[in-house]
């Protein structure tokens, strides 16, 4: 009997001990989340695909979490100024970036002298959606797939060249990776945007054309350019008889833009873990999941640790294609 009370006595200790802790430790979460309004930083004009993707998402964690989540573009430097504030922001979740590969990869690497640091200045949240970029050619070249196209440029590389929406941008270095690993040369053409890229490439000014999916994709559906291959590893829904480079004969190829949510440096585990939680619950919802893939995006929300296994990733790999094409800025 005194045998069994003190077993009984011991366990309730112990389960008192556990609910404490676990009282303690949601009270710690709560009084770390920001009071206030929560400010998301879009570091593009608005009306773009980042902005886009970012309003659809604030607006659903706004609903989940009962706060107002205000979207502030603070555009510059190919989203270096956006960047950099938050990178300065104090770690108490009032401030959060949307990230991209071209704040969080591209400009870090092409900087001689980076403002920022992208892992350590940022603090990890939930990478959001994953986007492919598409090669695409003009109705006047006659690659009707890409081991065509690969051909051609073999055959005759001065007379072919390719477009993208500037210098540094994801559909540069998607262009740079492509002529490493089919063993081309192709000088690029580099353009404010994709909307005059495209009308060249409509109008026969340039053969061929990098592209984000996203942007591209009414100009594909209404066949007034040929896609090739998008840059993913796998098919994009929007697009399921569209190959991909991959397996288009180059089986290493694969390029795409994401949109991820980062916080300043030093944010809590708690406070950064119940971000991710909302902003994966966020990314999981049908009618958001829909919504992305209307944009031509892969809906993803990944946990803190995902993401930065996934920025470092990018980080090697990119390093000496950048390096390579001689991409560099001040």
């Amino acid at each position: 009997m005194t045998h069994d009370l003190t077993r009984r006595s011991l366990l309730r200790t112990a389960a008192a001990a556990t609910s404490a802790a676990v009282l303690a430790r949601n009270a710690h979460a709560q009084s770390d989340w920001p009071k206030g309004n929560i400010t998301l930083i879009v570091p593009f004009a608005a009306g773009g695909a980042t902005d886009v993707v970012s309003r659809l998402i604030a607006k659903q964690v706004a609903e989940q979490i009962g706060q107002t989540v205000l979207i502030e573009n603070v555009a510059g430097a190919g989203g270096v100024v956006g960047a950099t504030r938050v990178a300065r922001a104090a770690p108490d979740g009032a401030t959060l970036l949307m990230g991209t590969i071209s704040t969080h990869t591209i400009n870090p690497l092409m900087a001689t002298k980076p403002p920022y640091d992208p892992i350590k200045d940022f603090t990890a949240i939930s990478m959001i959606v994953t986007v492919p970029n598409v090669l695409m050619v003009s109705q006047q070249t006659s690659a009707a797939n890409v081991r065509e196209l690969i051909a051609l440029v073999k055959a005759d590389p001065s007379k072919y060249s390719y477009g993208s929406s500037g210098v540094g941008t994801p559909p540069n270095l998607s262009g740079e990776l492509f002529k490493v690993q089919a063993g081309v040369e192709m000088s690029h053409v580099p353009y404010r945007g994709g909307a005059p890229a495209m009308n060249d490439l409509m109008g026969g000014q340039i053969p061929i054309l990098f592209d984000v999916l996203s942007g591209a994709a009414p100009f594909i559906k209404a066949g007034t350019i040929r896609a090739l291959a998008i840059t993913t590893k796998k098919r994009s829904a929007s697009f399921p008889d569209l190959p991909t480079i991959a397996e288009s004969g180059l089986p290493d190829y694969e390029t795409y833009t994401w949109n991820a949510i980062f916080g300043p440096p030093n944010m809590s585990p708690a406070l950064t873990e119940r971000f991710s939680a909302e902003f994966r619950k966020a990314t999981a919802d049908p009618d958001i999941q829909q919504r992305l893939r209307d944009l031509s995006g892969d809906p993803v929300g990944s946990t803190p640790s995902e993401l930065d296994a996934q920025l470092n990733a990018e980080i090697v790999k990119w390093k000496p294609i950048i390096r390579a094409a001689g991409l560099r800025t001040e």
